[in-house]
């Protein structure tokens, strides 16, 4: 019988270079990376083969590992529907290790898969597929919010270069010939810059109506999710705070504790305490930048109502006179409560209070009447589903104290 270390040593890692109309694969067998053996490496193999090529060159014990890439969540998907082992690996380490000097997709096949022996590779998670579709939307709106505040700046800079200044509160953005009346009262145009004018308004409108879509698209998600549904019961939770929080963390159970969620976000300070140094830095270079500056949002707007939270982190501001301090510190209690909620920790819905019922409206309103309608429900039999999906659409195991939660 073969002993442990024999069969270590025939143990193969298949390092595998994607891009997104073919692969790279080196095989590698040893026990360590300096002892490791290319036994054979493929270059250029088509993406349409990538089933059959792996069905005919590498077993169910082979281990592949890819780099972090546009496609790798894809490839990692389609080896998992086959039985292959896949781990995918944080691009930013590898890129560490390339030689500045060559390199080319054979040299990177064996890098990925030599870094993979050594164990230091940092590992990400894949996502299932809703969940990376969910992801997609999320970024999807984020350009669509950039976009619009794009273009509205053009057009509020052609203005003042032209000694024109819009009232405030002016919509210019969903009523776009409302806006052309009032901008014809307001100077007399010249025929070439009301043709800017003009299209400057339709780049506004469209950019304006793609982002009203996309936050559509996302409020129908989150009203038909018990999951998200429940996230807005924390104060400073709303449509966008909760579907994002549901796309990017996806599986809550890959976090065993409070704790690591709040490092997965990046909402624990940075220090380095090495030999004589003592540095304490903030929350910022390390995390989900995405999801952390959401949570800061929630947490400025915490801080501004009357909750719990909001008079705990006043009376920190108190002590500490530092307000960039005090609103990380509620975005990591909000943190805290949201693993505890989505773990189902906390205590169930009982009867929908007017806050709650607040969100509830405006996750309506954001849907849109002309999507009710081609769904053939009314607003008020939209509301009764949600309040009904609040209610019994969970199951909360009160194992571990309490988070309190507030709509």
């Amino acid at each position: 019988m073969k002993n442990d270390k024999t069969i270590q040593q025939e143990s193969r890692v298949i390092g595998f270079d994607s891009h997104p109309d073919s692969f790279t694969a080196a095989i590698l067998r040893g026990p360590t990376p300096t002892a490791a053996i290319v036994e054979k490496t493929f270059e250029k193999v088509p993406m349409s083969q990538l089933e059959s090529w792996a069905r005919k060159n590498t077993t169910e014990q082979d281990q592949f590992a890819l780099e972090a890439s546009g496609n790798s969540f894809d490839v990692a998907r389609r080896l998992t529907k086959i039985n292959r082992q896949r781990e995918v690996l944080e691009s930013c380490h590898l890129g560490k290790l390339k030689e500045a000097h060559a390199n080319n997709d054979r040299i990177s096949a064996v890098r990925i898969g030599k870094a993979y022996m050594a164990g230091t590779a940092k590992k990400v998670w894949v996502p299932d597929e809703q969940t990376q579709e969910r992801r997609d939307w999320f970024h999807a709106h984020a350009k669509a919010v950039k976009q619009t505040t794009r273009t509205r700046n053009c057009l509020l800079s052609y203005l003042s270069d032209n000694g024109v200044r819009l009232a405030k509160g002016t919509r210019v953005a969903s009523k776009p010939a409302e806006a052309e009346k009032q901008l014809q009262g307001l100077k007399s145009w010249s025929e070439r810059q009301w043709q800017v004018l003009q299209i400057l308004l339709l780049d506004l409108h469209h950019a304006d109506e793609q982002r009203a879509k996309w936050r559509s698209l996302i409020a129908q998600d989150v009203a038909s999710n018990p999951m998200f549904l429940s996230l807005m019961r924390l104060c400073g939770v709303r449509v966008i705070v909760a579907f994002a929080l549901g796309a990017i963390i996806g599986d809550i159970h890959r976090f065993a504790s409070p704790k690591a969620l709040v490092k997965y976000v990046g909402l624990n300070p940075a220090f380095d305490n090495s030999g004589e140094n003592n540095w304490q830095g903030g929350i910022g270079g390390h995390g989900r930048k995405d999801l952390r500056s959401l949570l800061i949002e929630a947490a400025q707007s915490i801080l501004r109502s009357h909750h719990s939270l909001a008079k705990w982190g006043k009376k920190l501001l108190a002590r500490k006179s530092v307000l960039k301090l005090v609103v990380a510190a509620v975005a990591r209690k909000l943190t805290v409560a949201i693993w505890y909620l989505m773990m189902g920790k906390s205590t169930p819905v009982e009867e929908i209070d007017a806050r709650l019922n607040a969100k509830i409206g405006t996750l309506i309103t954001t849907i849109g009447a002309s999507k009710l309608k081609a769904q053939g429900i009314t607003r008020k039999e939209l509301r009764e589903q949600i309040s009904t999906r609040l209610k019994t659409g969970r199951t909360y195991l009160l194992k571990t104290p309490v988070v309190e939660t507030a709509a």
